[in-house]
């Protein structure tokens, strides 16, 4: 009778043991297998440039010339735009040395012919706002603070709360 109890104490046992060997085995092969396929798609994402914004320093790694403008402060948000559009790479930097922040644009050299259609567009869309602000139109900032002004200076009505006796 002990016999039998101890050999099937380890038969079960050594039935545990293969599972939890088996288990151990499966694991390991799915995780090479996951850290392979990590591997790839780090390489083939590395070999790809990268488009659009991006630092300095990746703009110039890409080993192609690179040119320089500076913009002011209310036309970032065009060129980032214009630039998009026409899938010029570019970086944009700010120097907080100076008292209004000066902005400069890095782009590639060897999009010239993206970069001129880029330059004409923002010129054009920069002159179109200048002339809307040459213009005397009060700005709607301006309008909001003259209304808020009235308003502020109108009489306000105080309610009158009167207690009659009632009989």
């Amino acid at each position: 009778m002990e016999e039998e109890v101890s050999k099937k104490t380890v038969n079960l046992a050594w039935q545990t043991t293969k599972v939890t060997v088996r288990g151990v085995y499966r694991y390991l092969k799915r995780y090479s297998e996951e850290r392979a396929k990590l591997i790839k798609d780090f390489v083939k994402k590395k070999d790809s440039p990268i488009k659009g914004k991006q630092t300095v320093k990746q703009l110039v790694g890409q080993g192609q010339g690179v040119s320089s403008m500076e913009i002011g402060d209310s036309g970032i948000r065009d060129f980032k735009r214009i630039a998009n559009k026409y899938g010029v790479d570019f970086a944009i930097t700010k120097d907080n040395t100076l008292d209004p922040p000066k902005y400069t644009v890095f782009f590639k050299a060897k999009d010239a012919d993206a970069i001129t259609s880029v330059l004409k567009e923002y010129a054009a869309k920069q002159t179109k706002r200048k002339k809307s602000m040459e213009k005397d139109r009060p700005s709607i900032l301006q309008k909001l603070k003259k209304f808020k002004e009235l308003v502020a200076n109108l009489p306000h009505k105080t309610k009158e709360k009167i207690k009659e006796p009632e009989r």
